[in-house]
């Protein structure tokens, strides 16, 4: 039974789905069980991933959550994870593409006394050349800086300052997810609401540089710099779709 568990929430990922998986694949640290919990897709997600099974060098298992919103699939897969045997769970997305040191940086975080830790996204480069790159990384830059002055993050109550951090880029002990209620059960956006959660319940929280995912850039594309900006602030997507697949 391994400590470590990686969740992959995935909805209709057919096109992308693989990349992620032979990326955790190549990963330095390969002691872990891999989880994809599928949203309902409609198209070859789930059989991706067990074509991929047979060859991986982790346990791959596959659960479905009907419920829609990334976060039924996140809760739900990272409560299967813990009814597992999970002390340490890790998390990306089906669109992303994690580096190869990144579950060995994420359990030496956790391992060494943290109770969440947080890594750096940077944009897909088979996305974007280097401008494209860069714009991104201002996007996330400018964004991460309005997180900390926003009236909102701030007085709370909380036991640790705000930092951004991404939901597709996350470890956490099983018995912090636990204590701190669990990843919102709704559509994306949930990720600085779970972040509050953990504030309000430890200030063990760690930002790992060397946890280093590449991110898909789909959304900004899709909704430009101020609607992803709107979006990201739970203020809808407006006559645009919420899944800009």
């Amino acid at each position: 039974m391994t400590r470590l568990w990686v969740v992959v929430p995935a909805y209709n990922e057919t096109a992308r789905i693989s990349a992620t998986l032979y990326a955790l694949a190549a990963q330095t640290d390969t002691d872990f069980t891999l989880l994809v919990v599928d949203n309902g897709s409609t198209d070859t997600t789930v059989e991706a991933v067990r074509a991929f099974a047979p060859c991986a060098p982790f346990p791959v298992h596959v659960i479905v959550e009907p419920e829609k919103g990334v976060g039924c699939a996140v809760d739900t897969g990272f409560r299967h994870a813990i009814g597992g045997g999970a002390v340490l769970i890790a998390r990306t997305d089906a669109d992303c593409l994690p580096r190869p040191g990144w579950v060995a940086a994420a359990r030496a975080a956790l391992d060494g006394g943290a109770g969440m830790a947080c890594g750096r996204i940077t944009a897909r480069r088979d996305e974007h050349g280097p401008a494209g790159r860069a714009v991104f990384a201002l996007f996330v830059a400018l964004a991460a800086a309005f997180g900390r002055i926003r009236p909102a993050h701030r007085g709370d109550g909380s036991l640790a300052p705000y930092r951004m951090h991404a939901g597709n880029n996350m470890a956490i002990t099983a018995a912090l997810y636990e204590a701190c209620g669990g990843m919102p059960r709704r559509p994306s956006p949930t990720d600085r609401l779970f972040l509050n959660r953990v504030r309000r319940t430890t200030s063990s929280i760690v930002h790992s540089r060397s946890m280093v995912v590449e991110n898909s850039t789909r959304r900004l594309r899709a909704y430009g710099v101020l609607r992803t900006a709107r979006w990201y602030l739970d203020r809808g997507s407006g006559p645009l779709s919420p899944d800009p697949r």
